[in-house]
């Protein structure tokens, strides 16, 4: 869950900083700010932070255990096996 969520703040970012790098100049100017550096900042954090999600995604590992437990016939005795599988997503 948390990967996703990551890959989708990564686009909000994106879309942020698409806005304030190219829309923001043209309709509001502040001495100082800079805002096409500000947006192209915030366009590179969500790009970093997208493919950082996408990674975590990617690598995120899957187990499935499974215990089985018999008695054998012959001498009474309990036997317990556990199958473990990982399997990469």
């Amino acid at each position: 869950m948390e990967s996703t969520l990551s890959i989708g703040f990564g686009i909000f970012l994106m879309a942020v900083g698409a806005i304030v790098a190219w829309a923001v100049p043209a309709l509001w100017q502040v001495d100082g700010a800079n805002w096409t550096l500000i947006g192209y900042i915030l366009l590179g954090a969500g790009a970093l932070i997208t493919i950082i999600g996408i990674v975590m995604l990617a690598s995120r590992r899957r187990s499935t255990e499974v215990s089985r437990s018999t008695v054998d016939p012959a001498l009474g005795t309990r036997v317990e096996r556990t199958e473990r599988r990982d399997d990469v997503v």
